[in-house]
């Protein structure tokens, strides 16, 4: 069965997104540092977790493509800062969801 375009809200794409965004811890854990301190540095990250750099910019550019992320490219390092108005339209979003 498929289910017609026009049945699926933006919210309810927007809690996939979301929810598809968190769906690896690696993810949870940047979003968790980013929430705790006002931003990070790309090289800072890779010295933390121990995971390839490719993979790290993988999981960097999922979190930015969601909105939850910024980047601002300070070369040749980038910083990473959370979105904290996309941070809180995804608490709200997965709370009404879950709640």
């Amino acid at each position: 069965m498929q289910i017609k375009k026009e049945a699926i809200t933006e919210r309810q794409r927007k809690i996939a997104t979301y929810s598809r965004v968190f769906s690896h811890p690696v993810r949870i854990y940047i979003m968790e540092l980013l929430k705790n301190q006002s931003c990070c540095y790309s090289g800072d990250l890779s010295q933390e977790l121990p995971i390839a750099k490719s993979t790290l910019s993988q999981h960097l550019k999922e979190l930015k493509k969601s909105g939850l992320i910024q980047g601002e490219i300070s070369a040749p390092r980038i910083k990473y800062c959370l979105n904290r108005e996309a941070w809180e339209e995804a608490r709200l979003l997965l709370r009404s969801f879950t709640g």
